[in-house]
C-alpha cells in the first residue's frame, strides 16, 4: 500500500480529501459561509465545549446583538453574558469580551494575522488561533481536535488511543500535507471527514475514499457495511 510519507500519495490525499468535502462536508453551517475575521473568532469561541446545532442559533443572534468586534468591545459585560446565557462555560465569553477589546484597543480593530500575537489574547489556545488564522486568513497553520486526531492516527496506523501522546507526529503530518492555498478549507474538511466517516465508532470504510492511502484499513476486520 502508498505510504502518506511519500509526496505523490499526499497529493492524492489531498485531492480525495478535498473532493469529498466539497460534496459531503458540513457546508449548511453559518460560519462557513464568511472569512471576516471576527465572524470566524464568534463561531470559533462559541464551539469551544457546544455542539454546532446548539451554536447555530446563538452565532445568528450575536452578529445581530454585536455585529462588529468594535461594537463587542465597547459593550458591558453584563451585556455580553446575558446574550451568552445557555451556552455555558462563561469563561469563554468574558475572555470573548477582553480579547476583542484588546483587539480594538491594542489593532485597531483588526484580528492580527501573527499567531504569536493572537495566541497571547484571552481565550486563544493552538486550536483557536490555528482555526480563526487558517479560516480567515488561509494562514498556513494546522489545527487537531478529536476528529482531526483520530483521522491521522488511522492513516498513519499510529499505535495507541486517539489522545495527545501522539500529536507531535500528527502535527508533523500536518504540517508537512497543508495545502499552499485553501488551509482554511483543508482543516475544516478534515474535521468533517472525522465527524462523518472516519468515527471513533464504526468508520465508514467501505464507502471511504482514503481506503487506499490509508495504513489502518487492511488491519480492520469490522468494516461497516
Amino acid at each position: 500500500m502508498p505510504s502518506l510519507r511519500e509526496s505523490a500519495t499526499q497529493k492524492t490525499f489531498l485531492q480525495k480529501l478535498f473532493s469529498w468535502y466539497d460534496r459531503s462536508g458540513r457546508h449548511d453551517m453559518p460560519w462557513r459561509h464568511t472569512k471576516d475575521p471576527y465572524a470566524v473568532f464568534v463561531s470559533e469561541f462559541m464551539l469551544q465545549q457546544t455542539t454546532v446545532n446548539a451554536v447555530i442559533p446563538y452565532y445568528e443572534r450575536w452578529l445581530k446583538t454585536f455585529p462588529t468586534v468594535f461594537d463587542l468591545a465597547r459593550a458591558d459585560i453584563h451585556d455580553v453574558l446575558k446574550a451568552w446565557q445557555g451556552l455555558g462555560y462563561y469563561a469563554r465569553a468574558k475572555n470573548f469580551h477582553k480579547a476583542a477589546g484588546l483587539v480594538v484597543d491594542d489593532h485597531g480593530g483588526k484580528l492580527p494575522v501573527d499567531p504569536v500575537v493572537v495566541r497571547s489574547l484571552p481565550g486563544f489556545g493552538p486550536y483557536t488561533t490555528g482555526s480563526v488564522l487558517s479560516i480567515a486568513y488561509d494562514a498556513r497553520l494546522p489545527i487537531i481536535d478529536a476528529n482531526v486526531r483520530r483521522v491521522v492516527m488511522r492513516l498513519l496506523a499510529l499505535p495507541g488511543e486517539a489522545d495527545t501522546q501522539q500529536d507531535k507526529k500528527v502535527t508533523a503530518f500536518l504540517e508537512k500535507v497543508l495545502p499552499r492555498k485553501g488551509v482554511g478549507d483543508f482543516n475544516q474538511a478534515l474535521m468533517d471527514f472525522g465527524a462523518m466517516l472516519c468515527t471513533a465508532r464504526k468508520p465508514k470504510c467501505l464507502i471511504c475514499p482514503m481506503a487506499s492511502v490509508c495504513a489502518a484499513y487492511p488491519h480492520n476486520p469490522e468494516h461497516e457495511q
